[in-house]
């Protein structure tokens, strides 16, 4: 599981800077769809810094109900 926490995590790093580029290119364009795209590029530098956190909390929560699950099938109190 901790390969994949470092790719999901490098995988939000990626698309990050692909937002941020993104928003520093559509802010410096001038076409019709261009204001558009920048509203979505600003929209998903915010969500997605979000979404790898909720993923992360969830993750933590999950294992330790899983944790704590297996301790009292084991017979084991904490």
């Amino acid at each position: 599981m901790k390969n994949a926490k470092r790719i999901l995590a490098a995988a939000g790093i990626i698309l990050l800077v692909g937002m941020y580029a993104a928003t520093i290119v559509f802010a410096c364009i001038d076409s019709p769809h261009t204001y558009n795209s920048l509203k979505i590029s600003i929209g998903l530098t915010i969500l997605i810094p979000v979404l790898l956190w909720i993923y992360t909390a969830m993750y933590h929560y999950i294992k330790q109900r899983r944790d704590a699950n297996q301790n009292v099938s084991n017979g084991k109190n904490e």
